[in-house]
């Protein structure tokens, strides 16, 4: 897990820093232009298959002064405004690509495809400027790029904006318009959280269609490669508020798979009102999602606030057909976090709607304890119960949206907050839920019904009443947890029996 925390580090500072760009025209590009081959989706698959067949390769490192620079020297390298790909034509779609180096040994293989042509691109130092503190770095075949950068015209015509990155193993991240980077997403997760250790597949190549003119949908093909799988994967990416990305993927295992993580997010969650106590910060809240958000196949919706334990948590939600999870990012009020310069307030949710039946497994939740905010601890995919074969393809397919919060669900009242503290003499732990004003709670509070448990603890009854700030209701309830270390927690409104709210789901630790 060490290792991940680690990745996640580079990849939110880096992405964070990094300077924008803008694209090369023709006669440069076609000087980067290595190799040049047929392009087929069935050619590709097929060779990912004879990839899996054989044993696992890594590719080669970039030459040792690239991986020993600093953090500061890396971002004393960037790419070349001028020179970006397709910004001398009409197309709705520019490209940017990051050096290798540091925090990312191998280099990526990045294809353009046009006019069903696949044209490799080589590295070329030219293609970036530097500081003149930047030191003299060797440049030969084993140099090359480590992710591409996709920008639009979002909101002003001849402006490309940037709304989706790929950079390192088989991460990717997108925003919604006008949105900023926070949470994650990856290709596919290994064994998170085993006491064997986590495997990350990487993305080694990349081919970026070319689109058309008025296009809006752009799309993006894959090779993932690692000592257990080979894998394609394509992106039909349309960026917007929100961003939607249309995932499709083939796996073909080289070992018995028996722990998946697919549709895999990586957030960062350090506290709110559930655990500030353990901060000395001036902020009221630090996270890039607050809540785990699940659609089951009953119909429910559960809302799991996020937790920074102090020592690793790994939750499953057993589910047979999910119709949706992902990380969300509810609170939107600047004075929510009081932090002008991250700006957590406008950072994206994201949310997976499973394309298919995806059968019996659970959407499993690992928050991985964390004492600064450059850490994402927060790991949340969908894990099949059946194992997966060795030697047999395995297809899935799942839609992303980037953005708010998903739309479709079951119209019932949110969660909005969650707050757990002691009582005015300390002698038992409050927990106060907050759900929105929402017409299924209006009226005369006294017909609702309220329904706890919290397994063997002692438990209060629970209140339950208006919220005058919000209009919204609270309920509270406080327990006494005595010698237990953990405890699992549920809460839900009904009224006539009928379901009106999320249910509140929380794992509460000593």
């Amino acid at each position: 897990m060490a290792g991940s925390r680690e990745m996640n580090v580079t990849r939110r500072t880096l992405l964070a820093s990094a300077t924008a760009f803008a694209a090369m025209p023709a006669a440069a590009r076609a000087e980067v232009v290595v190799a040049e081959a047929p392009f087929s989706l069935n050619a590709l698959l097929a060779e990912a298959q004879t990839l899996a067949a054989a044993p696992y390769t890594p590719g080669t490192r970039v030459p040792e002064e690239w991986l020993n620079l600093s953090y500061d020297q890396y971002r004393m390298i960037w790419f070349n405004s001028q020179r970006g790909i397709w910004a001398d034509t009409d197309r709705p779609l520019q490209l940017d690509m990051f050096p290798a180096g540091l925090y990312f040994p191998r280099p990526v293989e990045i294809n353009i495809v046009e006019d069903g042509m696949a044209r490799t691109l080589g590295f070329d130092i030219d293609l970036f400027d530097t500081t003149d503190q930047f030191p003299t770095m060797p440049v030969d075949t084993r140099m090359g790029y480590s992710g591409l950068r996709l920008r639009a015209e979002l909101n002003t015509p001849g402006i490309y904006e940037e709304f989706m990155v790929f950079q390192g193993a088989s991460y990717f991240r997108a925003i919604a318009n006008r949105q900023n980077y926070g949470i994650s997403a990856r290709g596919l997760a290994l064994c998170t959280g085993d006491a064997t250790g986590e495997e990350f597949p990487e993305f080694t190549r990349f081919w970026v269609e070319a689109p058309h003119p008025g296009d809006t949908a752009f799309h993006v093909h894959a090779m993932m490669d690692s000592p257990s799988l080979t894998g394609l994967y394509s992106f039909v990416i349309e960026p917007g508020r929100p961003t939607n990305v249309a995932v499709r993927a083939t796996l073909f295992p080289r070992v018995d798979l028996d722990h998946v993580g697919i549709g895999a997010l990586t957030s960062m969650f350090l506290f709110d009102d559930t655990n500030h106590i353990r901060f000395d910060d001036f902020r009221p809240a630090v996270h890039d999602s607050e809540g785990l958000l699940a659609w089951n196949n009953a119909g429910e919706r559960l809302w799991r606030p996020l937790a920074n334990p102090r020592t690793l948590q790994i939750s499953h939600f057993v589910d047979d057909g999910p119709r949706g999870f992902g990380l969300m990012q509810r609170t939107r009020r600047v004075e929510d976090y009081a932090d002008f310069e991250a700006r957590y307030e406008n950072r994206p949710s994201l949310w997976i709607t499973p394309e298919g039946d995806w059968g019996a497994g659970s959407v499993q939740l690992v928050e991985i304890p964390a004492d600064l905010e450059v850490y994402d601890n927060i790991v949340a995919y969908w894990r099949p119960r059946a194992v997966i074969p060795a030697g047999q393809p395995y297809d899935f397919a799942y839609r992303m949206q980037w953005g708010d919060g998903p739309g479709g669900l079951p119209d019932v009242a949110a969660v909005t907050n969650t707050r757990i503290g002691g009582n005015y003499d300390r002698s038992a732990t409050v927990v106060a839920i907050d759900f929105e004003d929402h017409p299924a709670l209006s009226g005369d509070v006294a017909e609702l019904t309220h329904h706890i448990s919290a397994g063997t603890v002692d438990l209060s009854t629970g209140i339950l009443e208006r919220n005058p700030g919000t209009g919204g209701v609270r309920l509270a309830f406080s327990f006494t947890p005595g010698d237990q270390t953990a405890i699992e927690m549920r809460a839900q409104l009904r009224r006539a029996g009928q379901l009106v709210s999320e249910v509140w789901l929380y794992r509460w630790t000593a």
